[in-house]
């Protein structure tokens, strides 16, 4: 019998673990900042998005009914710069990367979000909570622009952990002549001519960032909710000012429960930049490696700490993988060849052994989401199974089918083993025979011919991994 444990969660803004426990009853409101879509996804937005579907997967297997809210920013400096760059319109390019960013998450394996709402569909509700601000004492106008008093709350910092002096010492503005105090942010900027606008109290302008996460959460779950995630850089300025915002414009505190974040994604030891060239999409990525391959990478890591992203570790995730599915698939062979239908004594008694190396699992879990030793014992399943069936003449079709249930119901958490209850797929006899001719293309050493067959295979929906022990095959995955 598995028992519940209590979740406990590291708040970013206590910097300590807490026992999870819900605003409301069993209902969890959790938002996470989500792409703004200048450009494509790249691993280390995946790694992000994966960590809070694991989250949320995992909040709903425990019973929480969960509203999960992702927006899209799809109006920002970095989209006009980029549209300027590109000589496109600033929307249109924004509509182009959020299709590219829906098909990322598919192809990643991620659950759709609840809600995605758009900054564009919001300007009124934006408009009307800067209105608030202003009328509470809490921002300013100034020729066009409206900016948020840092000076009228007293708790600055209080996310981030530093205070209001050490900020002002390292701000930077670009617009510090229009500012009241350097710290000061924007809640509304006005537009150039050429620039997106929308009409305002203020004249033509645009949100600032950090207002429209406030706005937008607050919206659809509520002035207080329970958990705010998004990336560790994120922690400031940004969520700090939607802190200040939030809780000025409703005057309820706090604002948000729990705040998680996740840890950086480096590349080969560095940090990702454009001026490193290191920089790698997420349909780049999944030319080579399966979603699946890449999640059970991510999850080798805990979702607070740096994961350090190299090819070697990606193929011992796919090596990991490839040895639970050849468990997977032996199990649904068995049960096809197996005529004992019911479980003995003996075999409840090690279906027992696994059930408590599922009960280490589900407490790893709720261990603040500790997927590298919720993995510890899901391997240690693989192991026991590979063991028992491998020394038995004949094992019952209940025995088998609970074994692949249990596989199914983990994986399920954690976004892998999706297919616990298929069997290995064969290609049509012409893709296999193409396949082969590549084969013998490469050991004749005519790599002309092997690499027309590989492209030829590729537009035909099929991708080659060459590997040590042989050629592999898997279904493109769309956004590839």
């Amino acid at each position: 019998m598995v028992k519940s444990m209590p979740l406990k969660v590291f708040n970013t803004l206590n910097q300590r673990i807490e026992v999870f426990k819900p605003l409301r009853d069993n209902a969890v409101g959790i938002y996470v900042c989500g792409p703004t879509v200048y450009d494509y996804s790249h691993v280390g937005h995946a790694r992000t998005y994966i960590a809070f579907d694991i989250i949320v997967r995992h909040l709903r297997y425990k019973g929480f009914e969960v509203k999960y809210v992702v927006n899209i920013t799809n109006i920002d400096d970095k989209i006009i710069n980029r549209a300027k760059e590109l000589k496109k319109d600033p929307l249109k390019l924004a509509e182009k990367f959020e299709e590219a960013f829906f098909d990322d998450i598919r192809a990643l394996r991620i659950k759709q979000a609840d809600v995605y709402p758009k900054v564009t569909d919001h300007i009124p509700e934006i408009i009307e909570m800067i209105q608030t601000l202003i009328e509470k004492g809490f921002a300013y106008v100034v020729n066009g622009d409206v900016y948020f008093s840092v000076k009228k709350v007293t708790d600055y910092g209080k996310l981030s952990h530093q205070s209001l002096e050490e900020v002002k010492a390292g701000a930077r503005s670009d617009s510090s002549e229009k500012k009241v105090f350097p710290v000061d942010f924007a809640l509304w900027k006005s537009s150039k001519p050429e620039e997106p606008g929308w009409d305002s109290p203020w004249g033509k302008g645009r949100p600032g960032w950090h207002i429209e996460c406030s706005v937008m959460s607050m919206k659809y779950l509520g002035p207080q909710f329970d958990i705010h995630g998004g990336a560790q850089d994120l922690i400031f300025p940004h969520h700090e000012n939607e802190i200040l915002q939030s809780e000025a414009a409703s005057g309820k505190k706090p604002f948000v429960k729990y705040w998680l974040h996740t840890g950086f994604l480096n590349v080969g030891g560095k940090k990702m930049s454009k001026s490193l060239g290191n920089i790698i999409p997420i349909g780049e990525l999944l030319e080579k490696y399966s979603a699946e391959e890449f999640r059970l990478f991510v999850l080798s890591a805990h979702y607070r700490s740096p994961i350090n992203f190299t090819y070697e570790s990606l193929n011992q995730a796919r090596k990991n993988l490839e040895k639970l599915y050849n468990l997977i698939h032996k199990i649904n062979a068995l049960v096809k060849e197996q005529k004992k239908e019911k479980t003995d004594i003996e075999e409840d008694r090690f279906y027992k052994e696994l059930e408590d190396q599922k009960q280490k699992f589900l407490e790893a879990m709720d261990e603040d989401f500790n997927t590298p030793l919720a993995l510890k014992h899901l391997f240690a399943i693989m192991r026991k199974a590979n063991t028992y069936f491998g020394g038995m003449v004949e094992v019952s079709k209940e025995l088998l089918n609970r074994v692949l249930g249990l596989f199914s119901e983990l994986g399920g958490i954690l976004g892998i083993l999706e297919r616990v209850r298929e069997a290995p797929e064969e290609l049509p006899e012409e893709l296999a025979k193409l396949i082969g001719e590549r084969e013998e293309a490469r050991k004749s050493k005519d790599w002309e011919t092997a690499d027309r067959i590989r492209l030829h295979l590729r537009e035909l929906g099929i991708i080659l991994e060459d590997a040590p022990e042989g050629v592999r095959w898997r279904r493109k995955h769309r956004g590839n």
